[in-house]
């Protein structure tokens, strides 16, 4: 499904902004990559990069050699245009190339991976499984993958609609359910995904040879006028997503 992206273009790095499930994925992210003393000195692997946020913080916090992959050649375009756009001084150690997931090009080997939500677009287990294997053969030994995966399971009992995501439709064919959904900008946009359990994710995730896969819920940046301890609250009983871990 990288075509949807190509169409969102810069609309997508609106959402990512001023989205609410996308603030606190970030600010989950930021936590995990705390909690493991930070990037300084390790090459990074960042896995559908789209338009390099992710990528260029990486670089920003001292990563020896950043690289950003997505399969949208459109999204690489404004990825290397943001990065010339702001002149970072780690530039120079930032790559962008564009490729599938799951054929990842001989770019490593990696201390790190980070992964938002690139596996959710996999229509297939068998291709689900090829994209693990190829994040893990990018991988040294004792490297780590840390993605931001959907949370299955909430529609339509719940509603995203107040943090950015509104779910319209689950078909249910081959593997695991489409989703329908729109990103909740003016005016909303279409996008689909695909609907893994957790145990699934880990399953494949097994296969392709990881020792080790946890999982952490979502965190929430701290309350602010605009979006309250209250609004957080209701966020975290049902986020929309969840950290897969995973060592290699």
């Amino acid at each position: 499904m990288r075509f949807q992206y190509d169409i969102l273009g810069e609309s997508d790095a609106e959402s990512s902004f001023t989205a609410a499930f996308s603030a606190a994925d970030t600010y989950t992210l930021h936590g995990a990559l705390d909690a493991l003393g930070g990037v300084r000195g390790l090459d990074a692997l960042d896995l559908a990069c789209g338009y390099g946020h992710h990528t260029r913080l990486l670089a920003r916090g001292g990563a020896r050699r950043t690289v950003g992959v997505d399969a949208s050649a459109e999204m690489i375009k404004l990825a290397r245009e943001h990065a010339a756009a702001q002149d970072l001084p780690a530039a120079g150690n930032i790559e962008y190339h564009v490729s599938d997931v799951a054929g990842l090009p001989g770019l490593g080997p990696f201390d790190l991976a980070t992964a938002v939500y690139p596996f959710n677009h996999t229509p297939d287990r068998t291709s689900l499984h090829a994209m693990f294997r190829s994040v893990r053969a990018s991988l040294r030994a004792g490297g780590r993958m840390l993605a931001i995966v959907p949370n299955a399971g909430a529609f339509p009992r719940v509603d995203w609609s107040p943090y950015g995501v509104r779910i319209l439709d689950r078909v249910h064919a081959g593997d695991a359910p489409l989703l329908k959904a729109h990103f909740l900008i003016d005016p909303p946009l279409p996008f689909e995904f695909h609907e893994w359990a957790h145990t699934d994710l880990a399953e494949a995730a097994v296969e392709a040879g990881f020792s080790t896969v946890g999982w952490q819920p979502n965190r929430t940046p701290p309350a602010d006028h605009v979006r309250d301890e209250e609004y957080w609250t209701g966020y975290r009983a049902w986020p929309i997503s969840s950290l897969m871990t995973c060592v290699a």
